[in-house]
């Protein structure tokens, strides 16, 4: 079961049956927003080089943050 499978939308539609809008609990709302954020900083980042785990560790060691 994926994440959108655990939404619980509710579909407002026209006189014709037409969805036009939906709703959504304010939880799973800001849900998405912060995975389309996350997805945004992937998507800005794709082109900076990969950086090794273990200079990763030593970098936060060096600044006192590990």
């Amino acid at each position: 079961m994926s994440e959108v499978d655990s939404l619980h939308p509710q579909f407002v539609v026209d006189h014709q049956g037409h969805r036009t809008s939906v709703l959504l609990p304010v939880e799973e709302y800001e849900a998405l927003l912060e995975d389309l954020s996350d997805l945004a900083a992937v998507a800005e980042r794709r082109d900076e080089p990969a950086i090794d785990h273990a200079e990763v560790v030593a970098r936060l060691k060096a600044d006192g943050l590990l």
